[in-house]
């Protein structure tokens, strides 16, 4: 009797992934793609084939948009694979969940970020800096057939999509993805005591979440921008103080522990160098591979963190005698792994942090 029900169970069990084999060969998708560089986004179908064990299906209802995207669909780094469905910061609830998905569960509603899939086995995975994966990460939307969230229904892997707070609603949670996690990871490490002193230079996409965060941390955060008119909305979100980013050399030498650059264009980095007080850091914090240039260098002892990587061939120079003599460090920081997305989304719903949002309907991307 054993062995009969075992082979009816075998039985039951193959013509139920045949049944759902068969099914998933007439399930289509719809999602916004390019086929070339430079194209501009147009609906395109297409058969994701049977669900994977370890994937989970999402009903997208929220992206954000991100100009990595954009360098993605024009193939400017000889990353993307056509056609390229692009979206890496990603909400919606989850529909289906692979047969060996444990954790997650349909109805969840989660979020999926830059970070795809990783070794899993390396140091850095396993402490949960998957960023950092000695074999290399993979990107939401890097390779053939990894389709981000442009589309109605997205495929992911579990172990990187994050069940989120309920308090975060989901068009504040899908910046966070990837423009909070690349603020919050640097800021997190860097700011070691309360009342640091902390300039945010550049209060836009990135710069508005590192001024919460750097406050909600406990520093004391001065906003540094060209455009004076930011100055009540700086405030609003947490900067005690304000200055025009022209004058903030003089008026800020050796002020700073922490400095924090979210401009995406060339600034004085030697004034920027002038504004540090002794021991202290400067990060570069443009987000993935989106800055024109930029290296940031700091005063005696500190160390200088360069978060992504620039476009355009970017080399930095650095004066020896000066990273001698000041005992200077320079390294580098790219968005967060899995430790510092879970860590950041909870902290976000703890203290209120949420990003500014204009939302539109997907079918305007194009």
């Amino acid at each position: 009797m054993l062995v009969s029900r075992t082979l009816v169970n075998r039985c039951a069990k193959m013509q139920h992934a045949c049944k759902r084999n068969i099914a998933a060969q007439a399930l289509k998708y719809k999602g916004y793609a390019v086929h070339k560089p430079h194209e501009k986004f147009e609906l395109w179908e297409y058969e994701p084939g049977p669900l994977a064990p370890n994937d989970i299906e999402i009903k997208v209802t929220h992206n954000g948009l991100c100009h990595t995207d954009l360098h993605m669909r024009d193939d400017d780094w000889g990353l993307t694979a056509y056609p390229l469905i692009p979206g890496h910061e990603v909400v919606g609830t989850v529909t289906a969940v692979g047969d060996d998905v444990a954790g997650i569960a349909r109805g969840s509603r989660v979020g999926v970020g830059w970070i795809r899939d990783s070794c899993r086995r390396c140091k850095n995975c396993l402490r949960g800096n998957e960023n950092l994966c000695v074999k290399g990460y993979t990107g939401l939307i890097v390779g053939p057939n990894n389709f981000g969230g442009f589309q109605q229904v997205m495929r992911a892997p579990a172990d990187f999509a994050y069940v989120l707070p309920d308090s975060l609603s989901s068009a504040a949670a899908a910046p966070l993805l990837c423009a909070g996690v690349t603020v919050y990871a640097p800021l997190r490490k860097h700011l070691k005591a309360p009342g640091m002193q902390v300039a945010v230079l550049g209060v836009g996409g990135l710069g508005h979440l590192a001024v919460q965060f750097a406050a909600k941390m406990g520093a004391a955060v001065t906003a540094v921008d060209i455009d004076p008119t930011k100055e009540q909305e700086a405030k609003k979100l947490g900067a005690e103080h304000f200055v025009e980013f022209n004058a903030a050399y003089e008026q800020c030498k050796g002020r700073f522990d922490v400095i924090i650059n979210c401009v995406a264009v060339r600034i004085n980095f030697q004034g920027v160098l002038g504004m540090l007080a002794p021991d202290g850091v400067a990060v570069q914090a443009v987000l993935g591979m989106l800055a024109p240039d930029g290296v940031a260098v700091q005063a005696c002892d500190g160390v200088a963190v360069q978060c992504g990587i620039p476009g355009g061939g970017a080399i930095i120079d650095l004066d020896l005698q000066d990273v001698v003599f000041g005992q200077k460090s320079m390294a580098g920081s790219i968005v967060g792994g899995r430790a510092d997305m879970a860590e950041m989304l909870q902290f976000c719903a703890d203290k209120g942090v949420e990003p500014m949002v204009q939302t539109m309907k997907l079918s305007q991307v194009g």
